[in-house]
C-alpha cells in the first residue's frame, strides 16, 4: 500500500494502530509482503478475474 501511496495514516487505520509511530517504525517495510501474499492467495481461492 505505502508503495503505491496510500497514507502512512491510512495504513496504520487499516492495521488496527492508534497512530502512525508503529506502523512506521516497526511494519511498514513488511506490508508490502504480507499483501502481496494474501492477493496471491485470494487469487487462487477466487480466480483472477483479470484473466477471463
Amino acid at each position: 500500500m505505502s508503495d503505491q501511496g496510500v497514507p502512512i495514516e491510512t495504513i496504520a487505520d487499516l492495521v488496527g494502530h492508534a497512530g502512525t509511530s508503529v506502523t512506521e517504525a516497526v511494519y511498514r517495510h513488511q506490508l508490502r509482503p504480507v499483501i502481496t501474499k494474501g492477493a496471491h492467495t485470494m487469487n487462487t481461492i477466487f480466480g483472477d478475474s483479470r484473466h477471463g
